[in-house]
């Protein structure tokens, strides 16, 4: 695996994230809490993490949930995953959610989420008329490899509920 160098200010009191085996991609991420906090179920909570980060221009640090929070205690990361940005010097907090029916206790120096750290590409805008047709056409949200009818049919009982969404669909055009 490529190794980056990332400054780090640990205000938690607790260990650095780490990879739990060597070919681990996350890092466990723990919760700095002075007391423990209680989520309601359907609930959401920012939980800090004591940790400020410079990351190298050119990556980023994502904030994922933890399988076994999500599996056993319907606990997710509510903006999965949540981006860290190289330019961002603020402490690091993770937005979580209680999706059960049962309220969850965060403890303090519990394991809350995983950071990632992946590389990013800058983009260059070619603002175009059209672009290339595919086979998958405008078919998205379930509409993969549907056709002529059954795509447009797809479509319709994917905008049924919500009715117009934006002045794109009212003008017939592309967004």
């Amino acid at each position: 695996m490529e190794r980056i160098k990332v400054k780090v200010v640990n205000r938690s009191g607790l260990e650095l994230p780490a990879s739990a085996t060597p070919s681990a991609a996350g890092m466990d991420v723990c919760a700095c809490l002075d007391a423990p906090l209680v989520i309601a179920p359907l609930k959401r909570a920012l939980i800090p993490t004591g940790l400020r980060m410079q990351i190298p221009r050119g990556y980023e640090c994502q904030i994922r949930p933890r399988s076994g929070l999500a599996l056993n205690h319907g606990i997710t990361v509510l903006n999965t995953p949540g981006t860290v940005d190289s330019d961002s010097r603020a402490e690091i907090g993770v937005v979580l959610i209680n999706l059960s029916d049962a309220p969850f206790t965060v403890q303090p120096g519990d394991r809350i989420c995983q950071m990632v750290f992946k590389q990013c590409v800058e983009v260059e805008w070619e603002p175009v008329s059209e672009i290339d047709h595919t086979k998958r056409g405008k078919n998205s949200f379930g509409g993969t490899g549907l056709e002529g009818e059954a795509a447009e049919a797809a479509k319709d009982r994917r905008l049924a509920p919500q009715g117009k969404i934006n002045n794109c669909q009212e003008k017939k055009t592309d967004c």
